[in-house]
């Protein structure tokens, strides 16, 4: 999932997950996750706004680590995208996003007969098929 970080001002408040990851990805049980930042594990409280109308995480020790990210070649107002990715139970790997990678569904296809049984083998392409 994409998220970003929030601001007040010019400072650093938060991450913004955006309602639809919260719903997807945060059952209302869980009170904290765990994140991972670089080399760094936290573990961040999860406020019951959260799921209402806050969908953010705050913590001074993330807010210190995505203001240092702000700051790596980016302008002061900058908000930077990240992607969020699931590690685990309530356990997510922060980092830097792709950037210009266009978020896309994958549509799985059905299995080809080769891929169901080794017997198939490959089929000849192009010229080699006549």
């Amino acid at each position: 999932m994409v998220v970003t970080s929030k601001y007040i001002g010019c400072r650093v408040t938060g991450l913004y997950i955006g309602v639809d990851n919260v719903q997807r990805y945060f059952p209302q049980r869980v009170t904290e996750i765990e994140l991972q930042l670089d080399h760094l594990r936290i573990e961040c409280k999860l406020s019951p706004d959260f799921w209402r109308d806050q969908p953010e995480i705050r913590d001074p020790r993330l807010c210190i680590w995505l203001e240092s990210k702000r700051l790596n070649g980016r302008g002061r107002q900058a908000t930077v995208p990240l992607s969020m990715i699931p590690s685990g139970e309530n356990s997510f790997i922060l980092g830097p996003a792709a950037l210009h990678s266009p978020v896309t569904r994958v549509r799985r296809q059905p299995a080809s007969p080769t891929a169901l049984h080794p017997a198939f083998g490959p089929q000849p392409v192009g010229d080699a098929a006549a």
